[in-house]
Parts: C-alpha cells; sequence; structure tokens
C-alpha cells in the first residue's frame, strides 16, 4: 500500500522535475489559447472555459512539504504549471471518450482506496504521536546496544577448509592480506577492499566470526580457519576502538521517523489481523 500511494501522490513531482522546459510550454500555449489565469480568487486558472480550482495547487504543495522538500517559489510555480497541464490533458481524454473505459475505472477505484488509505494512516499518527519519551527509549535501547569497543576486521572468505588453511599458510610466508583477500575472497563487497570490512561493533557478526575476532591481539590474524555458515574465514584484527555514538539530540528526527512507521507497520497488522478474508 504504501508504494502505491507514494506513486499516487509525488508522481507529478518526477514528472515536472525532468519536463519543466515541456509544461512551460503547455502552460504557454494554454494562456494564448484563452486560458485566463486568475480570473477567480478561487481559480488558479480557466481551461478552455473551465475554472481550475487553486485548491488542486494547495493539495500538491502539502504533499511535496510532507515529502520533506520545501516550497520555493519556483516549485510553486512548477506546481502550477503541473495543474493546468494535468487539466489540459484530461480535458482531452475526457474528449475522447477514455473515462469510460474499464481500464480507467479500475484506476480511478484504486487511486480512490489510495487517497482513503493515506486519510487513514495520517488520521492513526496524528492521534498516535511518537512521545518524546519513546524516543529516549528507542536511543538508550541503541547505546546499550553499541556501546563499548568497535572493531575494524578484514576476512578472506572461501568455501573450503583446506583453502583457508593454504592461505594462511601463505600469510606465514610474508603474502599481502590485502591482495589476496581481492583475488580470492568469496565475499564481493569486502573482497574488492582488500578484505575491510569497516568499524563495527562485535554483535554484527555471526557468532562464530566474533568469538574469534575479539580474541585477536591488533595486526595479528587466526592461525586456523573460522567456520561459520557462509564458509571459512581468515581474519585479521586491524584496530579497536571506544564506540562513538551519535547524541540524541542529533539523530531525535530519524528515530521518531522510525518509531512512526513501526506504529503504522503495527496498526496494519492489527487491521489485517482482525480482518475476514475469505
Amino acid at each position: 500500500m504504501a508504494t502505491l500511494n507514494t506513486e499516487t501522490y509525488l508522481f507529478f513531482l518526477s514528472e515536472f522535475r525532468m519536463n519543466k522546459q515541456f509544461l512551460s510550454s503547455l502552460v504557454t500555449a494554454a494562456v494564448l489559447g484563452g486560458a485566463a489565469l486568475g480570473a477567480s480568487a478561487q481559480n488558479l486558472a480557466v481551461v478552455n472555459g473551465k475554472p481550475v480550482p487553486m485548491e488542486r495547487v494547495e493539495i500538491l504543495k502539502k504533499q511535496v512539504e510532507r515529502s520533506g522538500r520545501p516550497i520555493s517559489p519556483e516549485i510553486e510555480g512548477q506546481i502550477k504549471e503541473e495543474v493546468i497541464a494535468r487539466e489540459i490533458f484530461q480535458q482531452e481524454a475526457s474528449r475522447l471518450g477514455m473515462e469510460a473505459s474499464p481500464a480507467y475505472k479500475t484506476q480511478m477505484e484504486l487511486a480512490r482506496q489510495s487517497v482513503l488509505i493515506n486519510a487513514l494512516f495520517e488520521d492513526f499518527k496524528s492521534k498516535n504521536p511518537v512521545t518524546d519519551a519513546e524516543i529516549k527509549a528507542e536511543y538508550d535501547k541503541f547505546v546499550a546496544a553499541n556501546q563499548g569497543q568497535e572493531y575494524r576486521a578484514s576476512h578472506i572468505l572461501v568455501p573450503t577448509e583446506n583453502e583457508a588453511k593454504a592461505i594462511i599458510a601463505s600469510l606465514k610466508k610474508g603474502g599481502n592480506f590485502a591482495e589476496i583477500a581481492k583475488k580470492q575472497s568469496k565475499d564481493p563487497g569486502s573482497g574488492a577492499r582488500g578484505g575491510d570490512l569497516d568499524w563495527a561493533n562485535a554483535n554484527s557478526y555471526v557468532p562464530e566470526f566474533t568469538q574469534a575476532m575479539i580474541k585477536l591481539q591488533k595486526g595479528s590474524y587466526t592461525q586456523t580457519p573460522v567456520k561459520s555458515q557462509f564458509g571459512y574465514h581468515v581474519i585479521r584484527l586491524d584496530d579497536t576502538r571506544q564506540a562513538e555514538l551519535p547524541k540524541l539530540e542529533d539523530v531525535k528526527p530519524q528515530v521518531a521517523q522510525q518509531l512512526e512507521q513501526q506504529k503504522v507497520i503495527q496498526f496494519q497488522e492489527s487491521l489485517r489481523a482482525k480482518a475476514k478474508v475469505e
């Protein structure tokens, strides 16, 4: 439902972003063809004798604002152009009788559902706002799970134990860890970086990996292969540091948004659970 909602309300935004010049020409054509801009305080324009309510502009402006974009004079002008262009296209579609087609009726029903669904979720969010106490509790959980040391490790992942043993033997003879990782590691992400996994909390890895990693001294690597569900690892500990966590005030908007999404998802699930589907 979320995808349909986004497409319904923000489709116009991508349209006028990619097609500003085209829309401008349409507006010019509409004006030259007799569209009386500003003909009424309540109307944006009159297109082929039909008033275009200013209310349409206001609704689309609100949708853009909810997406996080400020309404600059340029954006407002583009929205007005889009509303006029849509009226032109809609009038032509109506003239051709497309409103009678089954496809049109189906799409209109989907659009109607989308508007109602959006209204439902907006109503739910307004009645169930995320509180400061909830944000603080979520932040405290994050801190508790991520405090302490962070580890920067590298690894080489291979399918078999024998391959891992051969890599360890090569390292003991002076082999270059990063070069071996680039050539042999089956982990495409870290392999391309010479095995580098960047900074992470110890709990970010599978238990077997974590247990082997935290026993290492800085700069050393595992002397025996470490088996996990992914294969066999050769792990090197590159560095450690005290975890650097953001302050609550720096992440409060993101935490609030995440909690709001969680509440909406729970609301959706509760409605589905109560619904009788045959």
